[in-house]
């Protein structure tokens, strides 16, 4: 075990460090975690260059990332579900347990949520790092703490396609080849989507993916939301059952309901502006459900499995690696567009 706890913290917008801190103990119901790999989410990019999102302003030095998988090295007090070496997935967000939406079961939506790298919480872009045990989750030996870390957008992907409903032979259009679109990809493919039409502007992240199973794809290149919308149902042959909107961009988001089949559902996973002008009638009289997501809930144990299983592939999206010293240049090739997925290993 080393004696030094190299940490990557945000002193304040475009200032990120690399400093030693003391190596944090578990108290009861917690572990200590030997950090093994951390993805860098661009929400940890947005803090970095803006210092805010939206009502989350960093006013202290936070420790950045959540996206994380880690091996226990100490056990706190009273648990039970983890051993000290077991390699654990880490969700980031740890709710009160106690208030209404916690006791339904949408923990997600729990006003004291404490979630890793959103201000006033740290995250765990760490060599250790201390998290609730419970939520933390045991990898078989034939998942990479790689795909552990992974486990944390792949379940933005499995909660919004539980929001849209998503099943056997569902049409599905994703709007952005991000990551987040990516991983809604892979999980529509999965849960038995028959085609995915996805789109985006950018042409190289149009071929990742249909390297990664997308039946097809629409290079947006018009600004008129009703001409995209025509693109994909020509692509798709109709209209998609289900659109996941992932860019944030308001007008994938008029494309989103513009393409959506009647009775269909548009789930918005991007964040964009605060205030976004919507054709709402186009939606209402066509009875087309616009449903939100915030972040994921119950979904790790089935992202695990669909890793575990093979059922979903999430190593290509990991195009570049870094090693935890060197995570200011992480950083930078996150902030340049590069590539997908830029990882950091924690371990030395």
């Amino acid at each position: 075990m080393s004696d030094t706890n190299l940490t990557a913290i945000l002193h304040k917008k475009g200032d990120i460090r690399l400093e030693d801190c003391p190596i944090p103990e578990p108290g009861p119901g917690q572990v200590q975690l030997c950090m093994q790999h951390v993805g860098i989410c661009g929400s940890d990019v947005h803090y970095w260059q803006h210092g805010y999102i939206g009502d989350f302003v960093v006013r202290a030095p936070m420790v950045l990332g959540h996206e994380a998988s880690g091996i226990v090295s100490k056990l706190g007090e009273g648990v039970t579900n983890l051993n000290i070496g077991d390699r654990v997935a880490i969700e980031p967000g740890v709710p009160c347990r106690r208030c209404m939406d916690c006791k339904k079961g949408r923990y997600n939506l729990c006003a004291d949520m404490k979630f890793c790298a959103t201000p006033p919480y740290d995250g765990n872009l760490a060599r250790y790092y201390v998290h609730d045990a419970d939520f933390c989750y045991k990898l078989p030996d034939h998942v990479s703490t790689e795909e552990g870390a992974l486990l944390e957008p792949l379940s933005v992907g499995v909660h919004a396609c539980r929001r849209a409903g998503v099943t056997l032979g569902s049409k599905v259009l994703v709007c952005g080849a991000g990551p987040i679109g990516l991983v809604n990809l892979l999980v529509a493919k999965a849960t038995g989507a028959s085609q995915v039409c996805v789109t985006d502007i950018d042409e190289k992240r149009l071929v990742m993916a249909k390297e990664m199973g997308a039946d097809c794809v629409v290079k947006v290149t018009s600004k008129d939301p009703k001409e995209v919308a025509a693109q994909v149902i020509e692509a798709l042959g109709e209209k998609p059952d289900f659109t996941i909107e992932c860019s944030g961009a308001p007008p994938s988001t008029r494309t989103a309901i513009f393409a959506t089949k009647s009775g269909g559902c548009v789930v918005l996973v991007g964040m964009g502006p605060p205030s976004v002008e919507l054709p709402i009638i186009d939606a209402a009289v066509r009875e087309v459900d616009i449903r939100g997501v915030f972040r994921y809930v119950n979904c790790y144990p089935t992202a695990l499995n669909m890793v575990a299983s093979g059922a979903v592939n999430v190593k290509p999206l990991i195009t570049h690696r870094f090693k935890l010293e060197d995570s200011i240049q992480a950083f930078e090739t996150t902030l340049r567009g590069e590539g997908i997925k830029v990882m950091i290993e924690c371990k030395k």
